[in-house]
């Protein structure tokens, strides 16, 4: 601590002190003199060791009240500098500190009143912290309701619109074609400007998949899963064999991402992989969901897979995401065939699936 050593409280106990022993020993000297009517001269009679009698008295006396001081203000100096360490603590922000118990006098009550301050404060910056958490999540959760609103748009757009533009363009593509004998030096060109235009149709029901919301938008997974494979088999030219069992009650986190790991998926067989079907298994095993899809396309060199556009690693991070792992194996020529796991966690006092 800074300041005047002789200033503190320890060093002004002690001169406190030391003055009290004097005049009570002063007072207690005039006292015994005057009641027993002894002449003031004796106190400097008699001289032990060649050191008046008033002396060695008021030299007693003194060491009585310097050492007294010095013991009750050292004492009193720890508790008050306890305090004040305490204090500058909170000062720096740290509430989480405690004053350790000081006695039942003034000191040991204030030392409560302020632990009881610190936990309060404490208590109000979790608040203040849960609080921004909170305004943060909601802020989180309306930019994603408003892009999810943008790709719902973009996504009837696009169907309204490009998608209707590419089917007529391959139809009337396809009429010329087949009105052309097929020696015409044209009838190469439209079989592969029709070929072109099949190809950007299927980039586009890919591309409208993705667009499609991640969540399941109240639906149960079986249910939601059910809907779009049925949706997308009657507007691809695409046979998708499916299976879908009895699944346990999950945790809403694990189905968003389950039904956007097949979401992305299929984007990839549509976009990349030139199946003709495609085969999905989603079954749940004791404390885990399986899911395995397999499409009989071109597939892709797995040691080369970094410089593929597949977007494969999206699905192996979705899977980490809710503590799975997602396996994929393909082969050129092979197909290609995701397989995810799941753990289900079983919390305590629940019964086991």
């Amino acid at each position: 601590m800074k300041g005047n050593r002789l200033t503190r409280i320890q060093w002004r106990i002690m001169r406190f002190a030391l003055w009290i022993c004097l005049a009570v020993s002063a007072l207690v000297l005039a006292a015994v003199l005057a009641y027993y009517r002894l002449d003031p001269a004796i106190l400097w009679a008699g001289e032990p060791f060649s050191v008046p009698l008033i002396l060695l008295v008021l030299l007693l006396v003194a060491a009585v009240g310097v050492l007294s001081g010095y013991w009750f203000g050292n004492r009193l100096k720890k508790r008050l500098e306890n305090l004040l360490e305490s204090a500058l603590k909170y000062e720096r922000g740290q509430f989480s500190h405690r004053i350790p118990p000081l006695g039942d006098d003034e000191i040991g009550r204030v030392a409560e009143h302020l632990n009881r301050m610190a936990r309060r404060v404490e208590q109000q910056v979790a608040s203040l912290q849960k609080l921004a958490s909170e305004k943060a999540q909601w802020r989180e959760q309306m930019k994603q309701a408003v892009a999810t609103e943008e790709r719902q748009r973009l996504a009837r757009e696009l169907h309204d619109a490009v998608s209707q533009q590419l089917f007529a363009i391959s139809m009337l593509l396809s009429a010329v074609r087949e009105n052309l004998p097929e020696d015409h030096p044209v009838h190469a060109r439209i079989a592969t400007a029709e070929k072109v235009a099949g190809d950007a149709q299927n980039e586009m029901r890919a591309l409208l998949m993705q667009l499609r919301p991640a969540t399941l938008e109240g639906k149960g997974l079986k249910e939601g899963l059910e809907e779009l494979l049925s949706e997308l088999e009657a507007k691809q030219p695409l046979k998708i064999d499916w299976e879908i069992g009895d699944l346990p009650d999950l945790p809403k986190g694990i189905e968003d991402h389950l039904f956007r790991i097949v979401q992305e998926s299929l984007s990839n067989v549509l976009r990349h992989s030139r199946a003709t079907s495609v085969t999905l298994r989603l079954t749940a095993a004791p404390r885990q969901i399986h899911l395995k899809i397999v499409d009989n396309g071109v597939g892709f060199d797995m040691n080369k897979m970094k410089r593929t556009t597949y977007g494969l690693q999206s699905i192996q991070e979705r899977a980490n995401e809710i503590g799975g792992v997602a396996e994929v194996i393909s082969f050129p020529g092979k197909g290609t065939q995701v397989d995810v796991k799941i753990p289900l966690v079983v919390e305590e006092g629940e019964q086991k699936p």
